[in-house]
């Protein structure tokens, strides 16, 4: 898990993508370029939080070093220092793993 220079707001959350193991089956490797794009992710920053209709705060289903999957095509992919975030909205999340 890397330190994050972001701060997401409302009820947005920082992910870093999960380094993926790289297995041979068979004895065939597969270049990167023809892997399917993996989906899970570890939380590094979450927003300020969103707010229900009486104001109250309602709170993240995650926390920080959570490993979740995403929507595929949901969330923003930012490049920031070098490393690469996935800023999603809470509703991107699908579950959290493990």
């Amino acid at each position: 898990m890397a330190d994050c220079s972001i701060k997401p707001l409302g009820d947005r959350v920082v992910l870093e993508l999960k380094e993926a193991k790289q297995e041979m089956k068979g004895g065939i490797f597969i270049p990167d370029s023809a892997q399917e794009k993996p989906q899970e992710f570890v939380v590094v920053a979450l927003g300020t939080g969103k707010n229900d209709d009486k104001g109250n705060k309602i709170p993240f289903d995650v926390k920080v070093g959570d490993i979740v999957l995403t929507s595929r095509y949901g969330g923003t992919e930012v490049k920031i220092d070098g490393k690469e975030y996935k800023i999603v909205s809470c509703d991107d999340i699908l579950a959290i793993v493990g």
